[in-house]
């Protein structure tokens, strides 16, 4: 009997790849010179599509696979498939949450302090011997005791939170409705509020249509010229365009980001700013981490394959 067809969307690694050919016949759309020609070749044979976090899989794919019956994303988030389209037909929608939850926590916590504390620069004064022909590096900001606000308490937001409670932080927080939590976290009303609070605003927040550009030029302006905004969520959830000019003027006076509009081609307007701190999205990237996603991925997969319940489904 012939396997059932997976297509995949982007790479994933060669492990998985060889494991999930035990169960389906793989199909890899980022090899097709003519993406429509292969679509139409393999697409009766298509039972599942293989996607990531940072590709899509548009209602136009999604209704030229006629047998289609579930998208496994390679990441917590899924604004890339349209999740609508896919519950139409019945195609589930499946991802792979609270497994990276930790490590993208942790470089949010990172990219404050290296901000705050200069590391970047320090360690170029350091290597290029500056600090033996001019003397000590430039003073920087203490993290500890400050202001911080997350924008999002979702498992990502909390898992912050608890990072920042160890640094003795005042510690705000903006979501659609107010959470019940063994913290005692201030609640604020709005993006806004949230923001006039903070020195470091975390932007935690799903990308889905209410999100986007939710950090407005409004929001930015109010963190302030000695602020510090940082984004691990997506580069959608911040209007761009405001935070380039707000970092360039100096109305905001710091960014660390590891999300970004159009990436990885990001705008290079960010290249000739040095009250900016550039990260690849690369939050989830540790050894762990992407092993346990794709161990999550393969497992709702084949859990399809099998007629069982699926472990992380989305709709």
């Amino acid at each position: 009997m012939a396997k059932a067809g997976l297509l995949l969307v982007g790479e994933y690694p060669q492990w998985l790849l060889d494991s999930l050919e035990t169960q389906f016949e793989l199909h890899k759309l980022y090899e097709a010179e003519d993406e429509d020609s292969f679509i139409k070749n393999c697409a009766d044979s298509i039972k599942a599509i293989g996607t990531r976090g940072d590709l899509s899989a548009t209602r136009e794919l999604i209704d030229q696979l006629p047998n289609l019956g579930i998208i496994g994303v390679y990441g917590v988030g899924f604004d890339g498939v349209d999740v609508a389209a896919a519950t139409e037909r019945s195609i589930k929608v499946t991802n792979t949450p609270d497994v990276l939850t930790k490590d993208v926590a942790d470089l949010a916590v990172a990219m404050m302090l290296a901000q705050s504390r200069g590391v970047v620069g320090a360690d170029n004064w350091a290597r290029s011997g500056s600090w033996a022909s001019k003397g000590p590096y430039a003073l920087q900001r203490r993290a500890h005791g400050r202001k911080a606000g997350i924008l999002g308490l979702g498992r990502i937001g909390l898992e912050v939170g608890k990072r920042l409670a160890a640094f003795d932080m005042d510690i705000a927080y903006y979501a659609t409705t107010e959470k019940q939590l063994e913290q005692n976290w201030r609640y604020c009303s709005s993006a806004v509020e949230l923001a006039e609070h903070s020195d470091y605003l975390f932007v935690t927040l799903a990308a889905n249509p209410s999100t986007t550009k939710l950090v407005d030029e409004k929001v930015i302006e109010a963190i302030g010229k000695d602020g510090t905004l940082i984004n691990v969520s997506r580069g959608s959830t911040v209007d761009e365009a405001a935070l380039l000019s707000a970092l360039s003027s100096g109305k905001l006076g710091y960014a660390a980001l590891d999300v970004f509009n159009n990436e990885p081609a990001i705008d290079s307007a960010f290249f000739a700013l040095d009250n900016v701190l550039l990260q690849p999205h690369h939050a989830s990237a540790t050894h762990e981490t992407r092993q346990a996603m794709g161990d999550l991925v393969q497992d709702n997969l084949f859990a399809y394959l099998a007629g069982k319940s699926l472990i992380t489904p989305v709709n």
